[in-house]
C-alpha cells in the first residue's frame, strides 16, 4: 500500500523518532527516513479530508516509535501533528503575504490614482482660476471676463474624463498585448508626464499645461480602472475572488479620502501649493514602479492567453505558497481547452451576439445606474450641496472629507461581507438603502426653513447615502465584467465598461448644476429614480456568482441566454477561441 499523493511534496522537519508507515501495523518501524528524522510527506493543505485522514486515520498512516509502546506513539502523534501545523499557517501566511502585496502594488497605482486625482481639484479651484486670469492677464495685458474663466475651469475638470474615456479604450489592447502587470507599469508613463506639467505650470505660466496634465492623468486612470480589476480577480483564488475585485474600489475610496486631506488648506490645498497638489500623483505611481515588477503575471493570461505553462505555474506557486494547485491547474486547462480555435471578440461584437445578451445587459445597466445614481455628483459638488444643505462653510471641506471616509468604511465592510452574503443582496441593499436616504434627504431640503435641525438630518442622510453606495453599487459593479465574462470577451468588455463609465461621469459633471439650479430642492428626484431602476433589475435579471468559478457562471449564464437549449448535455462552456488578440 502506497503512501497518498496529495499534490506538491514538501520537506518536513519531523521529530527524530516520529515517522510515516503505510502499513497500519504500529510495530513496524518506518523505512522512510527514519534514520535521519526526515520524512517525504505531502501537503496537507492540498485536500482538507484525505490532509486529516493522514493525520488521524493510523489504518492508512501511523506514527510509530522504535521501540513502540502506547504513550510513545501517542505522543509522536501530537507532536507530528504540531509540526504540520505549524507548516499550515507558514504556507497560508506565504499565499496571503504575496496575494497582499500583490493587491496593493496594482492597487496604489490604479484605482488609487482615479480616486485621488477625483478628489484632489476640488481644493485649488479659486487658485486656478486666478492663476488663469493672471496668466492671460501677463500675455495681453487685459483680465480674462469671468465667463471664460469659468469655460476655461470646465474645460480642466472635463478633460479628465475625457482622459478617462481615451483610457479605457487603450485598455483591452494594453491588457492583451502587454499582459496585465506589464499594462499598469506602462500606464505609468502618463503620470509622470502629467506630474511634471502640473509641477512646472506655474513657473512657465501656463495654464494649459494644467489642461494637458489633466488630460493625461484622465487617460492613466481609464486604464487603470480597466487593468486593475481584471488582473486582481484573474490573480486570487476561487474562495476569494469577489472580495480580492473589490480591493479596486476600497483603494479608489482610499484615494478619495487622501485627496481630500491632502488638499486641506492647512497641507497642499494653499494658494502657493497647489502645483505640489496637483503634482503629487507622482508618489503613488512611483511606488507602484517600484514593487508592482517584484509581484507575478496573471495566471490566467500567462496560460490561456500566452500558453505559458511553466510561468503560470510559476506565478501560482508564488501567489498560493505551496499549497496544492492540481484543482486549481485543472480548471485553468479546462478553461483554456474551452478557449481554443476563436478570437477574443472587439467591443462592438458583445453587443450582437446572442451569448452575451445577460452580461451585456447587465454591464450597460448597473454600470449606468452606479454613475447616475447621484454619489459622484456628491464629490464632484460636495461643497455645493453642503451650503445648501446650510452648513457653514468653513466646516464644508471637513464634512467632505467625512464623505470619503464613508465610503471607505463602506467598502472595506462589503469585501468582508461579499462571500458570505453574495453579489445581488449587497447590491438590492446598496440601492434600496439609497432610494431611502435620498428620499429622507429631499424631505429635509424642503423642510429646512422650517424646522433649525433640518440641515444636520441633511448632511446626515449624505453620509448614509455614500454609505449605502459603497456598500453594494461601488464594489459589486466593478467586479461584474471579470465575472460574467470569459477570457476572451473579458478586455472588450472592460473597454465597454469603461467607455460607459467616464462618459456617463462626464454627462453627470456637466449637468448636475443645471440640475441643481432647475430642480432645487428636488435634485435628488432623478437618482432616486434611477436608483429604483437598479434594484429592480438586480432582483429580476443578475445571476448570483457568488462561489462558482467562471466556467460554472458561463454554464449557468448559457442556461439564461439561451433557455430552449438548457437541457443540452453536450454544452461544456464558452465557445472555441484560435487567438486572444483583438
Amino acid at each position: 500500500m502506497e503512501v497518498p499523493r496529495l499534490g506538491v511534496k514538501s520537506e518536513l522537519q519531523l521529530p527524530a523518532y516520529t515517522t510515516a508507515t503505510a502499513t497500519g501495523d504500529p510495530s513496524r518501524v518506518c523505512d522512510l527516513h527514519h534514520s535521519s528524522g526526515q520524512c517525504q510527506i505531502l501537503n496537507p493543505l492540498s485536500e482538507a479530508r484525505d490532509g486529516l485522514c493522514i493525520l488521524m486515520d493510523t489504518s492508512r498512516i501511523c506514527f510509530c516509535h522504535a521501540t513502540t509502546g502506547t504513550p510513545e506513539l501517542i505522543f509522536a502523534v501530537l507532536e507530528t501533528c504540531s509540526v504540520l501545523m505549524r507548516h499550515c499557517m507558514t504556507c497560508c501566511l506565504v499565499q496571503g503575504r504575496i496575494l497582499l502585496l500583490t493587491i496593493c502594488a496594482a492597487g496604489i497605482g490604479g484605482t488609487f490614482q482615479f480616486g485621488y486625482n477625483l478628489s484632489i481639484i476640488n481644493a485649488p479651484t479659486l487658485h486656478i482660476q486666478e492663476f488663469t486670469n493672471e496668466t492671460w492677464q501677463m500675455r495681453t495685458g487685459r483680465p480674462l471676463p469671468d465667463h471664460l474663466v469659468l469655460l476655461v475651469w470646465s474645460l480642466i475638470i472635463s478633460l479628465y474624463p475625457l482622459g478617462g474615456l481615451l483610457g479605457a479604450l487603450l485598455a483591452g489592447p494594453l491588457a492583451i498585448k502587454l499582459g496585465r502587470k506589464k499594462s499598469l507599469l506602462v500606464n505609468n508613463i502618463f503620470v509622470v508626464a502629467a506630474a511634471t506639467l502640473f509641477g512646472f505650470s506655474r513657473r512657465a505660466g501656463s495654464f494649459e499645461m494644467i489642461m494637458l496634465g489633466r488630460l493625461l492623468v484622465g487617460v492613466s486612470a481609464g486604464v487603470s480602472m480597466n487593468v486593475q480589476p481584471m488582473y486582481l480577480g484573474e490573480s486570487a483564488p476561487q474562495e476569494l475572488c469577489g472580495a480580492v475585485a473589490m480591493t479596486s474600489a476600497i483603494f479608489t475610496a482610499l484615494g478619495i479620502v487622501m485627496g481630500q486631506v491632502v488638499g486641506l488648506r492647512e497641507l497642499l490645498g494653499g494658494p502657493q501649493a497647489w502645483p505640489l497638489l496637483l503634482a503629487s500623483c507622482l508618489v503613488p505611481g512611483l511606488l507602484q514602479l517600484a514593487s508592482l515588477p517584484l509581484l507575478p503575471e496573471s495566471p490566467r493570461y500567462l496560460l490561456i492567453d500566452r500558453g505559458d505553462s511553466e510561468a503560470c505555474l510559476a506565478a501560482l506557486h508564488r501567489l498560493r505558497g505551496p499549497a496544492d494547485l492540481a484543482g486549481e491547474l485543472a480548471e485553468l486547462e479546462q478553461e483554456r481547452i474551452a478557449c481554443l480555435g476563436r478570437r477574443a471578440q472587439r467591443p462592438w461584437e458583445l453587443f450582437g451576439n446572442r451569448a452575451l445578451r445577460r452580461q451585456v445587459a447587465s454591464l450597460v445597466v448597473l454600470g449606468g445606474a452606479m454613475e447616475l445614481c447621484g454619489n459622484d455628483a456628491v464629490y464632484a459638488y460636495a461643497s455645493a450641496v453642503f451650503l445648501q444643505a446650510r452648513i457653514p462653510p468653513d466646516k464644508v471641506q471637513y464634512a467632505a472629507i467625512g464623505t470619503g471616509g464613508c465610503e471607505l468604511l463602506a467598502v472595506l465592510v462589503s469585501c468582508v461581507v461579499i462571500e458570505k452574503v453574495g453579489r445581488r443582496m449587497l447590491l438590492m441593499g446598496g440601492y434600496g438603502l439609497m432610494t431611502c436616504w435620498a428620499s429622507i434627504f429631499t424631505a429635509a431640503l424642503c423642510l429646512q426653513s422650517s424646522f433649525p435641525w433640518m440641515p444636520y438630518l441633511a448632511m446626515s442622510c449624505i453620509f448614509a447615502f455614500i454609505l449605502s453606495f459603497g456598500i453594494g453599487p461601488a464594489g459589486v459593479t466593478g467586479i461584474l465584467a471579470t465575472e460574467l465574462f470569459d477570457q476572451t470577451t473579458r478586455p472588450a468588455a472592460y473597454m465597454v465598461c469603461g467607455v460607459l463609465m467616464w462618459t456617463m461621469l462626464f454627462v453627470v459633471g456637466l449637468g448636475f448644476p443645471f440640475i441643481m439650479e432647475g430642480l432645487s430642492h428636488f435634485l435628488y428626484v432623478p437618482f432616486i429614480c434611477v436608483c429604483v431602476c437598479g434594484a429592480v433589475y438586480t432582483g429580476l435579471f443578475l445571476p448570483e456568482t457568488k462561489g462558482k468559478t467562471f466556467l460554472e457562471i458561463a454554464e449557468e449564464l448559457h442556461r439564461l441566454n439561451f433557455p430552449r437549449w438548457s437541457q443540452d448535455p453536450e454544452w461544456r462552456g464558452p465557445g472555441v477561441i484560435q487567438a486572444t488578440e483583438l
